[in-house]
C-alpha cells in the first residue's frame, strides 16, 4: 500500500501499526481499526466478547480511548439460528460497554462460515499517540498477557481439551487492554503494539524493524497460559503459527537451549493478546507496578531492545 502524504494522516498502514490515525484538530486525532474472524470457541457469547476485545486492542495499543464501534457480521442464514447470532452480538455489546464505547450499527452478509468483528474508533491527542516505530536500544520489553491462545483453541477443535480447560484463555482473551493502556500512558513508553495474529515474535519483529533496532528475548520469562506448552508438544499447532515461524526464519535466532515447544509458542498466532511495550529502562519498575495496580493478566519483563540489524531477534 502506498504511503499517503496528507499532513492530517499521522499513521497509516505503511508502518504496520495497529490502527490508522487521522488528525481532526491540533488537540484531537481519530484512531480507526477493524478486525473480524471465524469462531475460535464453542460458546457464541464468548466468541462475541473475544472478537470485540480483540478489535478494541488496536485502539488501546495506540494510546487512544474507544468511542464507538460498528459490527461486522457474516452469518449462514438458514444453517445457524439467528438467536445464536444474538448471543454473539450481545457479547460484543457487553465488551463495548466495558470499554465505554457505543455500538452504533454495522453490516451483515450471508456467509457459509460465521464471522464476527468490529470497526473500532477511538480518540487520542496527536502528541500522545503511541506507535511501534520508536523503540530505542536499552528499552525493556514488557508483556501484559500470557501467550498460547492459538495452540489452546486449536486443541479445543481437536478435542484435546474441554471448554472448562480453556477457561483461563477465555478470561485472558476477553480482558480489555484498557488497564495496560492507562499504565503505559501514565508511565510513558517509547513504543507499543498488541500481540495478535503475527504472534509475539512477529509483532516484536514489526516493532524493531520499524524502529531500526534489534531485540533479545528471555524465553523463560515469557508467561504462558496453563496447558499451552504441553499441547504444543502434542502437536496442537495452528496453521497461522507455522506460517509465522516460517516468515521469521531469517530474522530470529534461537539459542540451542530453547526447546521446540517454546519456539512454537513464541510464534503462536494470538487472538486478543496483551500489549507489548518498549519502556525506557529507568521506568521499568514504575511500569510493572502500574500494570499490577491495573490488574493486567501479566506484567512480565521479557527482554530488551538492542542495537543491531533492524528487525532481528535473539531468543535465549
Amino acid at each position: 500500500m502506498p504511503h499517503l502524504t496528507d499532513p492530517r494522516i499521522l499513521v497509516d498502514a505503511s508502518t504496520r501499526d495497529d490502527a490508522a490515525v487521522y488528525r481532526l484538530a491540533p488537540d484531537r486525532a481519530l484512531v480507526a481499526t477493524v478486525d473480524f474472524f471465524t469462531p475460535i470457541v464453542d460458546d457464541a457469547y464468548d466468541f462475541g466478547r473475544i472478537a470485540a476485545a480483540n478489535a478494541f486492542s488496536d485502539v488501546y495499543a495506540m494510546g487512544a480511548t474507544p468511542l464507538l464501534a460498528l459490527n461486522l457480521v457474516g452469518w449462514p442464514r438458514g444453517k445457524l439460528p439467528l438467536e445464536l447470532l444474538g448471543d454473539v452480538l450481545r457479547g460484543g455489546q457487553d465488551v463495548a460497554q466495558q470499554a465505554g464505547a457505543f455500538v452504533l450499527g454495522g453490516h451483515s452478509v450471508d456467509d457459509p462460515e460465521p464471522k464476527y468483528g468490529m470497526v473500532a474508533i477511538g480518540e487520542a491527542h496527536p502528541d500522545r499517540v503511541v506507535t511501534l516505530a520508536r523503540a530505542r536500544p536499552g528499552d525493556v520489553l514488557v508483556l501484559t498477557k500470557p501467550i498460547g491462545t492459538g495452540v489452546l483453541t486449536t486443541a479445543l477443535k481437536r478435542d484435546l481439551l474441554t471448554a472448562a480447560d480453556l477457561a483461563p484463555a477465555v478470561a485472558s482473551m476477553t480482558t480489555l487492554n484498557a488497564g495496560a493502556a492507562r499504565a503505559m500512558l501514565a508511565v510513558g513508553v517509547d513504543a507499543a503494539t498488541d500481540v495478535t495474529g503475527f504472534g509475539l515474535l512477529g509483532h516484536l519483529h514489526n516493532m524493531v524493524a520499524a524502529s531500526g533496532v534489534a531485540a533479545e528475548i528471555d524465553a523463560a520469562a515469557v508467561p504462558l497460559l496453563p496447558g499451552a506448552a504441553d499441547l504444543a508438544e502434542r502437536g496442537a499447532i495452528p496453521g497461522g503459527t507455522q506460517r509465522n515461524r516460517d516468515a521469521l526464519a531469517g530474522q530470529v535466532t534461537f539459542a540451542p537451549a530453547v526447546g521446540e515447544a517454546t519456539r512454537v509458542l513464541l510464534c503462536d498466532a494470538q487472538t486478543s493478546g496483551g500489549l507489548l511495550l518498549a519502556v525506557p529502562a529507568e521506568r521499568t519498575l514504575d511500569l510493572i507496578a502500574a500494570l499490577k495496580k491495573e490488574g493486567t493478566p501479566a506484567a512480565a519483563r521479557i527482554g530488551r531492545v538492542t542495537p543491531g540489524p533492524a528487525g532481528t531477534i535473539q531468543v535465549r
